[in-house]
């Protein structure tokens, strides 16, 4: 039996959609690393932490004082060989530029930023979303921020595992390993944090309905 045009029609669509412009990349990638740097100040101020590279981050800044900018786009560099070899210099350029907008969100938002008073609940769900949101911006213009992102996102394209699960696990395993710099509430609230983020990722990018990477 001849195949219908039916049959082709859906994956030129979505090679249309998965194709951006320019400036559609900017845009979102501005917007991506603003929304997870507003999710990163919300943890911060709570005194929570994250997990993946910003969740590493959060522990250096917890236990030297380094600031947090600094510390995440340092522990990222090793990483770009990683993305370039298996990801393309495509991606790779990306995620640089999403990570160092991301880097110097985190640095200067706080300067005009203030919170007279933040419920950690509410820092760890609120927070959780923008992060999670941000990411999916970035993941669906080909750039992550680094780090585990890569990572995940390498294994989501070769072997089929869900970005959301996968991040989920790596990023509870973090804020677990956590307990040496913060007390337990604090800790379990950034469980809540890492949920929140990663249902948002599970939900929104998954193979064959919604991942444009």
């Amino acid at each position: 039996m001849t195949p219908t045009p039916v049959a082709t029609a859906p994956r030129a669509d979505a090679e249309a959609v998965a194709h951006h412009r320019l400036h559609e990349d900017v845009q979102a990638l501005v917007t991506g690393a603003l929304f997870v740097a507003l999710g990163v100040i919300l943890f911060g101020q709570a005194g929570l932490l994250t997990g993946g590279t910003a969740g590493l981050a959060f522990l250096i800044r917890y236990a030297t004082g380094l600031d947090f900018g600094v510390a995440f786009f340092l522990i990222n560099l090793p990483f770009y060989v990683f993305a370039w070899r298996r990801m393309g210099p495509v991606f790779t350029f990306k995620t640089f530029a999403a990570v160092a907008l991301m880097s110097l969100f985190a640095h200067f938002l706080p300067r005009g930023i203030a919170f007279e008073y933040l419920s950690p609940p509410l820092a760890a769900v609120l927070g959780g979303l923008l992060c999670g949101a941000g990411m999916l911006m970035l993941f669906r213009h080909k750039a992550s921020l680094g780090g585990l992102n890569v990572l995940v996102l390498y294994l989501q394209d070769t072997l089929g595992w869900r970005a959301g699960k996968v991040q989920m696990v790596i990023d509870s395993l973090i804020v677990l390993g956590a307990l040496w710099v913060a007390d337990w509430q604090r800790v379990a609230l950034s469980v809540l944090g890492a949920v929140a983020l990663n249902l948002t990722l599970a939900v929104n990018h998954r193979p064959g309905r919604y991942m444009a990477v």
